[in-house]
């Protein structure tokens, strides 16, 4: 009796969606398949409906569409102000999700889920804004066109000429709780529209030349009942499936094929194809392993041949494991909703139907609701054909271990008894039940069956009196014989079935294992070779033959990634073969209908987005890769592949994206940072210069004073230039400092001499100690580090405050300060004075520093190993703290 108990994990799935489902808000879609269907009018009305049995329903949003009938509706029903937001000179109106969060209604209604919202928002699409609302616990009704799913888009073009823009993706349509279908004929929606009732009649006449011609509203509206159709069929699979029904609810039409090694089964496939077509209704072919049998080669390509039938002519195909063939087709098909079995019937002897039954009698017995359709079969000559060649291809050898196991047991027995051991029968039978288990256990079901009857036969000969013949004195050892022969068949039959059952779970186990190194190997790697190169190592590794893997390069062409030396790669169809793969995303080559005369069986590499190249496997037997588990097992290892080609691929995409955002930015950040310190200099240079030579009879003193300002501002600019051009080297790593030993004194003295004028009004105090050794450092890169500490301190610090310049060796480095008596730093921007760009005060003389000099400190300072920070003094002023590192072999100099 079949189990028609709820699955646990159904169950336990199911209890999680409904406690998700209680804290979120329920969506509601008014469905149609063009504008000016009636969608927002029937989302209104039912809104209407909704507040006259109590319900709290606001509008959050309704397209102004101009329409009296719906404005009329709308009226009268609470809503929300638009938000308002300037676009290039243009005020447009949003729908404000704050203050939807904020009123929190219990029903909301929000027109256009398709719609893109001006730049300004918080989500970039309207259906992001629902998702926020929904999360909150709000219900929402909205609309939306079939034009606007995503999966339709390339579709939709196709037939309008239209490329839509504004598309949902699919799994917002699919998670609608309620999808509500608003449904008009072509005929009255074209007069709606040279109504005036849609557009105006200047757009109403160029959109019926255009997107509304009868022909696209007719596809449009069949595309728009079939989404409606499979949303209604998912719902209808769900509510079967809570209710734990065991038998299929015909509300759409599926045709289950059974595929065996019979020639009857192609008739069958066909037959099914026909009535599949007929009915347009999806269909599927199914083969079940019977795990404790063994399958014949020749039986296993017939399958895989008939396989094949039934995918070139639109079946999915599924091979299931199972002890009963009749009850794992019933339970398939119930789970799948099937409501129409094909099988074939091959002509059978009358005895052997009456004696071991057939799976078509079985199958009719127990479908109760589904539909059997039996297919009668060919001739029995031409079954034979598949008999006479299983039957050729048997190996003796199992069975003659078997029998020789039967001829030691029975030496063994008879040794025993000679000892009296085992003198009673019923310990003689044991033994030979023992050796039929271990035969069973060991070769399978046929030898064991061998054994069974020889253990029968050698017990009566050897062991029943009278001995050394089959008669027997007593008719009750005929019952002994039948008995012990029944329980060994049922021993060799469980027994062989357990032994199936331990191959092939090590069979799984192993192609499990393989593929989860696999997926370990790949998520580890980067870079199409070292891929490529796990991925066809590991599928070599399984399948015991060559394997070449064909990678798309960004001018379109294939290039060998792994593989190169094989003879799929020498072969010369094999890159044509790749290539035609990779175009069509099907499997082609050896054992197929599609380019047969390739060495190798090619597979395509397809990623979620794209094709990415293809995969040959070459092997003795081509058909032993097209058999169903091997080509699943195939395409899971391709599917790694491809996605983790892909993985790969984005990153680098989105590391190439992110560089280019950055520098981006700082091209932003450089204009906006140095605009003002590159016109100040120049509106100076350039009203000096007019000045000089508009008023050629100006004094010594204010000519002078004017030539000055000229100099102090080109020098200005000049210094402007050479930080930036000097942090770009320093960015691309072009910088190679010129590394030799240098007196720290001599540095430090030569920075002052190039800031003299800025620090003309300051105080500066140095003190260098005397025992300070030389330092290996690149003298003009560290000059330029004490010329942009000495003008940040001048530049940030009032005019006669004083500036310090102090060094002192701590351990294997020497610490060189540099402080100033200003304003300090505020708070918190000690580590973000180093950024580029940044400036965390206005200059003592109003003006702005480029933000890249202290940038450049500490590029360089890393350059030399060091480090610098910046910091407040204790007692007002910052302080900026050099770190180099100091060699062994640093040679002492004695400063004069």
């Amino acid at each position: 009796m079949p189990d028609n108990r709820p699955d646990p994990d159904t169950l336990l799935a199911q209890v999680q969606a409904e406690e998700a489902q209680a804290k979120r808000g329920t969506l509601r879609i008014f469905f149609g398949y063009a504008a000016g269907v009636g969608k927002t009018y029937a989302m209104l009305q039912a809104a209407r409906q909704a507040m006259s049995q109590g319900q709290q329903v606001v509008v959050g949003y309704v397209e102004p569409h101009a329409r009296p009938e719906t404005q009329a509706l709308a009226a009268g029903l609470k809503s929300l102000p638009p938000k308002e937001i300037e676009y290039r000179g243009v005020t447009l109106k949003e729908f404000d999700v704050d203050a939807a969060l904020e009123l929190h209604p219990e029903t909301l209604l929000v027109d256009e889920l398709a719609h893109t919202n001006a730049a300004g928002c918080r989500h970039n699409k309207r259906w992001q804004d629902i998702d926020e609302l929904l999360d909150a616990g709000i219900n929402v009704w909205t609309t939306l066109n079939v034009q606007h799913i995503d999966s339709l888009n390339d579709v939709i073009g196709q037939i309008t000429g239209v490329t839509v823009r504004e598309t949902v993706p699919d799994r917002v349509f699919d998670l609608a709780d309620d999808l509500e279908l608003i449904d008009i004929t072509p005929e009255e929606l074209l007069g709606r529209l040279q109504a005036g009732k849609i557009y105006v009649p200047e757009q109403a006449q160029r959109a019926i030349l255009s997107f509304f011609q009868k022909s696209n509203l007719s596809a449009l509206r069949e595309l728009s009942l079939r989404q409606a159709a499979r949303r209604i069929h998912t719902d209808v699979e769900s509510a079967r499936r809570d209710k734990s029904a065991p038998e299929p609810w015909a509300t759409v039409e599926r045709l289950l094929v059974c595929i065996g090694p019979s020639p009857t089964t192609a008739r069958v496939i066909r037959t099914a194809r026909r009535l599949a077509a007929a009915l347009d209704a999806p269909w599927m072919a199914v083969s079940v392993d019977l795990t404790g049998e063994t399958s014949d080669s020749a039986a296993a390509q017939q399958i895989a041949q008939h396989f094949r039938l039934a995918e070139r002519l639109g079946a999915e195909t599924v091979t299931l494991a199972g002890q009963n063939i009749t009850q794992t087709i019933l339970d398939f098909a119930r789970s799948r909703n099937v409501t129409k079995i094909f099988i074939g019937k091959t002509n059978q002897p009358r005895w052997r139907r009456l004696i071991l039954g057939t799976a078509v009698d079985e199958l009719l017995e127990q479908s109760r609701d589904i539909d059997v359709y039996v297919i009668h079969g060919v001739e029995e000559s031409n079954s034979s054909v598949v008999r006479r060649t299983e039957k050729s291809g048997t190996d003796p050898v199992p069975y003659c271990f078997s029998a020789g196991l039967i001829a030691v047991t029975a030496v063994a027995a008879n040794a025993l008894r000679s000892q009296h051991f085992a003198d009673s029968e019923a310990n003689t039978v044991m033994l030979f039940l023992a050796a039929v288990a271990w035969a069973a256990f060991r070769f399978g079901r046929g030898p064991a069956i061998l054994a069974s009857g020889l253990a029968v036969l050698v017990f009566d000969f050897f062991f029943v009196a009278p001995v050394h013949t089959l008669a027997v004195d007593d008719a009750e050892y005929l019952v002994t014989f039948g008995v012990m022969l029944a329980i060994g068949l049922v021993i060799s039959t469980l027994t062989s079935r357990l032994r199936a059952q331990v191959v092939s779970t090590r069979l799984r186990e192993r192609r499990t294992s393989a593929l989860y190194e696999l997926g370990k190997q790949l998520s580890s790697l980067y870079g199409n070779a070292f891929l490529a190169g796990a991925a066809g190592n590991k599928i070599s590794e399984l399948l015991g033959g060559e394997v070449t893997i064909y990678l798309k390069e960004s001018l379109g062409s294939l290039e060998i990634a792994f593989g190169h030396d094989t003879m799929i790669s020498k072969h010369l169809v094999s890159v044509p073969a790749a290539q035609w793969v990779m175009e069509h995303s099907q499997i082609a080559g050896a054992g197929t209908n599609t380019l047969p005369n390739a060495i190798a069986l090619f597979l395509p590499l397809i990623a979620s987005q794209r094709t990415l190249g293809a995969i040959a496997i070459r092997v003795a037997n081509p058909e032993y890769l097209l058999a169903p588990d091997q080509r699943q097992l195939l395409e899971a290892c391709a599917n790694q592949l491809a996605l983790a080609l892909e993985r790969d691929q984005l990153a680098i995409e989105a590391a190439d994206a992110r560089i280019e955002a950055e520098a981006e930015q700082v091209r932003s950040s450089l204009l906006s940072s140095v605009s003002h310190d590159l016109k100040t200099p120049l509106a100076s240079i350039a009203g000096a210069s007019s000045s000089l030579l508009g008023a050629p009879s100006l004094d010594e003193a204010t000519r002078r004073q004017l030539l000055e300002t000229v100099a102090d501002e080109a020098s200005r600019l000049n210094r402007l230039l050479e930080n930036i051009l000097q942090m770009s080297k320093l960015d691309a790593g072009a910088a190679s400092p010129n590394m030799q030993w240098h007196v720290l004194e001599e540095i430090v003295g030569s920075a002052l001499h190039r800031t003299r004028r800025e620090l003309a009004s300051h105080t500066v105090a140095v003190n260098l100690p005397s025992d300070i050794p030389l330092l290996w450092m690149d003298g003009l890169l560290m000059e330029q580090v004490f010329v942009n500490l000495l003008e940040n301190a001048a530049r940030y610090t009032p005019p006669g405050t004083a500036v310090s310049i102090t060094a002192a060796i701590d351990g294997r480095s020497i610490r060189i300060m540099v402080a100033d008596s200003g304003p300090g730093f505020p708070a918190g921007s000690e580590q973000r004075i180093f950024d580029k760009f940044f400036r965390a005060t206005p200059s003592a003389d109003g003006g702005r520093g480029s933000g890249l000099g202290l940038a450049i400190c500490r590029a360089i300072a890393k350059v030399h190993g060091g480090n610098i920070t910046a910091a407040n003094r204790p007692g007002g002023g910052a302080e900026f703290l050099l770190r180099l590192p100091m060699r062994k072999d640093s040679p002492q100099v004695a400063l004069e």
